[in-house]
């Protein structure tokens, strides 16, 4: 894993929120048992990044969290910094305490690229990608679903 549990979380709950019309509110403990998250956990995430400012967050029976800006806006970086900070992406992929183009590991030379393209991507891609590909995917499923029960019924009525 690349990042830890909380951003794992905090991806999916985002995702949620972003599927939702513009300033449109989810309680943490819907967002919890949609995602199948445990609800403490969730909870204490989505206030550190509406500390951060990527969420708003409206207390009460009709509050709940929405993002802050637009989906299209908010990118995996600003995420991953918000909970995890962007630091872990330039240790030592062997864990030594000097590693960089002059004083190289053993594995720097393979990590390097790697490591650009990770963060390459999650720079690049926002919450809407990660909203719409879930729909798309979403979508293939229930089409997959329909077909199998259609087959289903067609070989039970021969």
């Amino acid at each position: 894993m690349i990042y830890s549990r909380s951003v794992e979380y905090a991806l999916r709950a985002l995702t949620h929120l972003a599927a939702l019309p513009r300033g449109a509110r989810k309680m943490a403990r819907e967002i919890a048992a949609e995602e199948d998250a445990p609800l403490f956990y969730l909870a204490k995430t989505l206030q550190q990044l509406a500390r951060r400012g990527i969420l708003h967050s409206v207390k009460g029976p009709s509050g709940g969290f929405s993002l802050n800006r637009p989906a299209c806006k908010i990118s995996l970086m600003d995420v991953v910094d918000a909970l995890d900070g962007s630091d872990g992406f330039e240790r030592c992929a062997a864990g030594l305490p000097a590693c960089d183009d002059e004083t190289p590991c053993p594995l720097h030379d393979i990590y390097k690229p790697v490591r650009q393209t990770v963060i390459r991507y999650l720079t690049r891609t926002t919450l809407t990608d990660l909203a719409d590909e879930l729909e798309r995917k979403q979508k293939a499923a229930a089409r997959r679903k329909a077909r199998k029960k259609s087959s289903s019924s067609r070989k039970a009525g021969h």
